[in-house]
């Protein structure tokens, strides 16, 4: 899939923002997101679905977010019915949701599932909690790339704000690059959505897309990993 260069002018900065198209659909647009952009305006440098409607001429709305770290698939509806019809879909948790993220920590358990509720922190981080009022779900499991390196597979039942990040947080295995939540410092947050699965108008989709950027992503050893992943 080749990328999609767009030079957005915004005031006095200048923007080059490349991305590629995954699936254009008439009712919606699936791109694989860059990391380290936001999903709207933040300190007047222009999100994710501003630089997306103006590379693409396209009217979007995001049906879900992803963090400024994480990259990969990134749904956007082009009209406001498929938006509502999408949007419950992840409302209702019909949306089939897997992440791919990389530790150099041993985690207490190698796979398994986290589960409480969510509480905001200080400086906008959140914590995890014991209570189960409404809580955040999350399954993983995860193997071995290599010594002091390991891949996790990440499927959320829920889409709280930092979920993934506080999980694997919580399992003494914060991502690399996602130093807010302990991670060690890196060349990013390799934090990558990578599995997407839905019926929508009559027609089932189920959309896998490595990641593309990071070096530790990328290394061989990585991607034979990830190639192993069961369904």
């Amino acid at each position: 899939m080749p990328y999609n260069r767009a030079i957005i002018l915004a005031c006095v900065r200048v923007t080059v923002f490349e991305f590629r198209e995954v699936l254009r659909h008439r009712d919606f647009l699936l791109i694989d997101k860059p990391a380290g952009i936001g999903m709207h305006e933040e300190n007047g440098a222009p999100g994710v679905v501003t630089l997306l409607r103006d590379a693409t001429g396209l009217e979007l709305y995001p049906v879900h977010r992803l963090d400024k770290m994480t990259s990969g698939l990134l749904l956007l509806a082009r009209h406001p019915e498929a938006n509502r019809v999408l949007s419950q879909g992840f409302a209702e948790r019909r949306m089939k949701k897997q992440y791919l993220a990389l530790s150099d920590r041993r985690p207490l358990k190698k796979q398994g599932m986290v589960k409480g509720d969510m509480k905001k922190g200080r400086g906008g981080s959140w914590m995890l909690t014991r209570t189960l009022d409404n809580p955040a779900v999350s399954r993983f499991d995860s193997v071995l790339v290599r010594e002091g390196l390991r891949l996790f597979r990440i499927r959320p039942e829920t889409g709280k704000t930092h979920q993934i990040r506080v999980a694997l947080k919580s399992v003494s295995a914060p991502i690399l690059g996602d130093e807010r939540y302990g991670g060690s410092a890196a060349d990013r947050g390799y934090l990558h959505a990578w599995r997407l699965s839905f019926e929508h108008d009559g027609e089932l989709f189920d959309i896998a897309l490595p990641p593309a950027e990071g070096a530790l992503f990328l290394l061989p050893e990585t991607r034979l990993a990830i190639d192993a992943l069961a369904p």
